[in-house]
């Protein structure tokens, strides 16, 4: 890692197009790895494209994904979005890096308890959604569009897996009337408050426990844990 990040923030100036950055296996792997999109680095062609189309445009591939992550990826680097990507800012590489080790750090801790890596990554995930959308609502969507968040979301909030057959409007208006019951607010900026996001990791967690561990839990314990929170 050190010596990936090293070269990342030697090289990551120079890079002025997505062409740059895809030529150059070290720098992408980084980039990538920063927003969990490890997978991709042999995709090229599919992540020129994202790159090169931006995330202003609504009909730009990174919007029309369903992995919101790729808008999120599109939108730091801004090769489609401006003149002069922010790869030429003087904080850009820091900020890809600090993104990066703590994205690689999760997937350690992932090894060994996935349940403790999706707390890890939900103040990161919650800041790119809010950050990212403008209205409430498109905040939501683009918490359901991120298969990791998601799963937490539904998770602490006590959904069942087949809640996501649902129409997705549907499933809106039942995240955001959970999410009110339980935290009070259905704002995606007020859930990304410290307070709330302790709160969500804590009801992520013991449910998680509770349902691995429901063929020897009562349910009346459980029940009385979460009443608990």
């Amino acid at each position: 890692m050190t010596r990936l990040t090293d070269t990342f923030r030697e090289r990551i100036g120079g890079v002025r197009t997505a062409e740059d950055l895809v030529q150059d296996r070290e720098l992408l792997e980084v980039a990538l790895g920063a927003f969990g999109l490890d997978d991709d680095i042999n995709n090229t062609f599919f992540i020129k494209k994202v790159l090169e189309e931006g995330s202003i445009e609504t009909g730009a591939l990174a919007n029309r994904l369903s992995d919101s992550r790729y808008a999120d990826f599109s939108k730091a680097f801004g090769f489609g979005d401006f003149d002069i990507p922010r790869t030429a800012l003087s904080f850009f590489a820091d900020e890809i890096v600090d993104r990066y080790e703590a994205e690689q750090f999760g997937q350690a801790v992932g090894e060994k308890d996935n349940d403790m890596r999706l707390a890890l990554n939900l103040g990161r995930a919650l800041d790119d959604v809010v950050d990212g959308n403008s209205s409430n609502n498109g905040r939501w969507y683009a918490m359901m569009g991120n298969a990791p968040l998601r799963g937490m979301f539904e998770t602490a909030l006590g959904f069942p897996s087949s809640f996501a057959t649902l129409d997705i409007d549907k499933q809106l208006e039942q995240f955001q009337a959970r999410a009110k019951a339980t935290f009070g607010s259905d704002e995606m900026s007020d859930l990304a408050s410290s307070k709330n996001q302790e709160k969500m990791i804590r009801l992520f967690m013991l449910r998680s426990e509770i349902s691995a561990s429901s063929a020897t839990s009562g349910a009346s314990i459980a029940l009385s844990l979460l009443q608990q929170i």
